[in-house]
């Protein structure tokens, strides 16, 4: 089937083309035009957005579930229940992502996931639905059990554990190679032998929730990390003179870096020092959504814990413990808290996370080649339409 996509504007995001039609065959782009330079062919079928914005579909490469749904919990059945609720909010592509929990339990989580990203490869509706367009798991990004005992945030202590290769393999083997994103504390024992087989198999390994100091993180950098998990929550904090994981976080260019721009774990006016420090191209949006996003006020499933939701903060024991945060909201939160443009603020949720997990086939951009995933926004970032793999118009 062939269809064009008309719009006001759209933003590749590198590009702006105004006035564009997109040419998408068998859900591929098969070319990008302006209405000045290209004719649309006789007994093609028109899809006109109007005013709206095409952007390429949002990507969550660090979320824990929604709509009342635990990537940790949920079966491959509801899976589809999940990637619905986030194409309604613009993402196309997401991570699910696990927390620490007993190894065993976590092996059979991975499994399941496994199965979701094998079945969502070969099919954009699983479940049949052909109307609704639905995010796809592309990977999965391990968050624990590395972690520092001292930064663990909410994850239990008797479920962390020290880095080992053979661990680490374990993990692989149970996902069946779909991890694609690997939360480190550097400073751990075993940290550099693990983060070096990870980055070997094209993992991509960020530090987090860690008690580094500058130059375990420095280190770990050198071994492979090229990336750093929800900037400011869970690491030692700021210090002028003992500066820590932040000052290689925030400094080092070989870093890109995600943070959560809900304004509750991370105040305005520090979102803005970390916009200007890592910059329109390495600042990535990410949600840490847990199961309640999407929900009304209550207690929800997170790996094996639960959390209390109240007032939009998540918590455990008084513990912030992921959010309730949609990636549509935290685009225009960029815009807000550090007067981004659309357009910049849509980079920093499509082609930065993509690029830096190595997506491949031009995913979080648009281009000739590219899958027909995107997002159509207003001029103000609100979604009117999600589209995955030409099909949810």
């Amino acid at each position: 089937m062939k269809t064009v996509f008309a719009a006001r504007s759209l933003y590749t995001p590198l590009e702006e083309i105004q006035n564009p039609l997109v040419f998408v065959e068998d859900g591929v782009i098969t070319d990008l035009a302006s209405r000045s330079a290209r004719e649309i062919p006789a007994n093609t079928a028109v899809v006109d957005f109007a005013d709206a914005v095409i952007t390429p579909g949002f990507v969550d490469i660090h979320m824990h579930g929604g709509a009342g749904l635990d990537v940790m919990q949920a079966s491959e059945a509801e899976v589809p229940r999940l990637g619905r609720f986030l194409a309604q909010h613009g993402v196309t592509g997401y991570f699910p992502t696990t927390v620490a929990a007993p190894l065993d339990v976590t092996c059979a989580a991975l499994d399941r996931i496994a199965n979701a990203i094998e079945a969502g490869a070969s099919s954009t509706n699983v479940d049949g639905n052909h109307d609704a367009p639905q995010a796809q798991p592309l990977g999965i990004h391990l968050e624990g059990p590395f972690l520092s005992p001292a930064r663990r945030g909410v994850h239990a202590p008797e479920n962390l554990a020290l880095p080992t290769v053979a661990l680490f393999e374990r993990l692989w083997q149970a996902a069946r190679g779909h991890v694609r994103m690997l939360t480190i504390a550097p400073e751990l024992p075993g940290a550099m032998e693990v983060i070096a087989e990870a980055a070997r198999r094209k993992v991509l390994v960020s530090i987090g929730h860690s008690d580094a100091d500058l130059s375990a993180a420095q280190a770990g950098v050198r071994a492979g990390a090229r990336h750093a998990t929800h900037t400011f929550n869970a690491m030692r904090p700021l210090d002028h003179r003992e500066p820590g994981i932040l000052a290689e976080v925030l400094t080092d260019t070989q870093l890109s870096a995600d943070i959560i721009v809900d304004g509750i774990h991370v105040t305005p006016s520090v979102v803005q020092i970390f916009l200007k420090a890592k910059g329109i191209e390495g600042s990535v949006l990410i949600t840490d959504a847990t199961a309640a996003a999407g929900m009304p006020e209550g207690r929800y499933q997170l790996g094996t814990m639960m959390v209390d939701v109240k007032d939009g903060m998540c918590t455990i024991d008084g513990k912030l413990a992921g959010s309730v945060l949609t990636m549509d909201r935290a685009v225009r939160n960029v815009m807000e808290f550090g007067s981004w443009s659309l357009q910049d603020a849509v980079r920093a949720a499509t082609l930065n996370p993509a690029r830096a997990a190595g997506l491949t086939h031009h995913y979080g951009s648009l281009a000739s080649g590219a899958e027909a995933s995107f997002t159509v926004l207003s001029p103000t970032g609100d979604v009117q339409k999600t589209i995955v793999r030409g099909r949810g118009f």
